[in-house]
């Protein structure tokens, strides 16, 4: 559902800030935006509240988490009926390895963003778990040799 209400620049800089550091004081908040402690604490709830913030997170190290793999997988299903893609959807919002998934339109339905151990990890859940998800036809995977940019700020034009 898209936000009907416009952000002025005062909220740009406060989401900007949030979204670089989510663990951001009030206070320091307060004086990156240059307003007193209360009234940035008052927009930043009504910014949560509209929905312009979805939560907040901490970054963990995937090497050091034992998840230092990371493989793309196109995924091509049998049909793209509604049943089919729901049938899909809800199976792969069960697998905790899929970090993301989307829907896209052309050569094939999905593209999944996996991440595990290493790749005897990756094959046994590509076989076990992937290949048998819900009218799943084909699957090319993609295993990723370097990390140049995984970026989750958006740019916020000030």
């Amino acid at each position: 559902m898209k936000n009907c209400r416009s952000l002025d620049s005062i909220d740009k800089r406060i989401l900007d800030a949030v979204q670089r550091d989510g663990r951001i004081s009030i206070v320091d908040l307060a004086e990156q935006v240059n307003l007193s402690k209360s009234p940035c604490l008052q927009r930043l709830r009504k910014l949560e509240r509209d929905g312009f913030i979805l939560g907040y997170r901490a970054d963990l190290d995937p090497q050091k988490m034992e998840h230092g793999h990371l493989v793309y997988v196109q995924v091509k299903l049998e049909s793209t009926t509604r049943r089919s893609l729901e049938k899909f959807n809800e199976a792969v919002k069960n697998i905790p390895e899929i970090l993301v998934c989307h829907m896209l339109s052309g050569g094939f339905d999905y593209l999944l963003k996996i991440r595990t151990a290493d790749m005897a990890a990756y094959r046994e859940l590509l076989g076990d778990v992937i290949s048998e998800l819900p009218c799943v036809h084909q699957t090319s995977s993609f295993p990723v040799m370097e990390e140049v940019k995984d970026q989750t700020a958006l740019n916020i034009s000030l």
